[in-house]
């Protein structure tokens, strides 16, 4: 069985927004897909039988940083690189010094919060690393964003814990040449909870 979610209505000011699910009232709720604001549906294929979901959909806010253009060796993920133990891609918290911050949750400050300084450091056909400067207050986490050369929108591939500012991703084959930036932010109020309950599984 499918379910397929559709919402309407506008958030003033948000970057996109969080389809999610929980098989039970109050949660917890896991989050299916980051979507794009102009996107108004969702499909959530092969549900497990003979058992309840919960679904609701939220904005999340906050300023991302300027992009910054990667252009990856040729090459696919060669053996070494599969070995290696990239001690450099775990996130990581990197000190800062007098850095002026900003609040995620107030438009009126929200620029304050704007990422800075990101760099892209290629480590190896396959492999960047992200290092930048958080300026967010009270943020709830980071996404890393890329939009893959030919791409019309740029979209989440990594969601980090709030104060990261370093982190290291290995490409998928359509990010070899691909613009990224990160974006600090927060979520905002759910919509309605939609309820359904699956049936039994079909015979074979």
């Amino acid at each position: 069985m499918d379910a397929t979610l559709r919402w309407t209505g506008t958030e003033p000011g948000a970057a996109g927004r969080i389809v999610e699910f929980a098989t039970e009232p109050e949660g917890p709720y896991t989050i299916l897909e980051y979507v794009p604001l102009g996107q108004t549906s969702y499909r959530h294929p092969d549900l497990m039988p003979r058992t309840p979901f919960y679904y609701r959909v939220r904005p999340y806010y906050g300023p991302a940083s300027q992009p910054v253009e990667v252009r990856l060796p040729k090459g696919d993920f060669t053996a070494k690189e599969q070995k290696s133990d990239h001690e450099w891609a775990p996130p990581r918290t990197l000190r800062q010094t007098a850095v002026r911050t900003g609040s995620v949750k107030d438009a009126a400050t929200a620029s304050a919060a704007t990422p800075t300084g990101l760099k892209a450091t290629v480590m190896h056909s396959n492999g960047i690393r992200f290092t930048w400067t958080d300026h967010a207050s009270d943020e709830q986490g980071y996404l890393l964003e890329d939009r893959p050369q030919g791409g019309d929108h740029f979209r989440p591939v990594a969601v980090l814990d709030p104060d990261i500012n370093s982190f290291g991703l290995i490409t998928l084959e359509n990010e070899k040449r691909a613009a990224y930036r990160v974006r600090a932010f927060s979520y905002g109020k759910g919509s309605n909870v939609v309820h359904l309950k699956t049936g039994s599984a079909p015979e074979r």
